[in-house]
């Protein structure tokens, strides 16, 4: 299956952890207008219910994530 460039860029959080090199969780991504799930890889472990970054896809529902804090949300501190 061909890589989703939609999905790229948008934010999501972890329904199920993930691994690191170990293997994947699964993310909640908001994409299109709605919400789509997808296996999350990255390259160290994160937990269940952190904030993401995906920052690749590769295709066939599985993207590549980074841990993501919103800017916006550390100026309101």
């Amino acid at each position: 299956m061909a890589r989703d460039e939609a999905v790229i860029g948008c934010t999501g959080e972890l329904l199920v952890g993930t691994r690191g090199a170990a293997g994947p969780g699964e993310v909640h991504v908001r994409v299109r207008g709605g919400t789509e799930t997808f296996l999350a890889w990255s390259e160290e472990p994160l937990p269940k219910g952190a904030t993401v970054l995906v920052v690749d896809s590769r295709g066939t529902r599985q993207v590549d994530v980074i841990e993501w804090v919103d800017p916006l949300d550390a100026l309101a501190d």
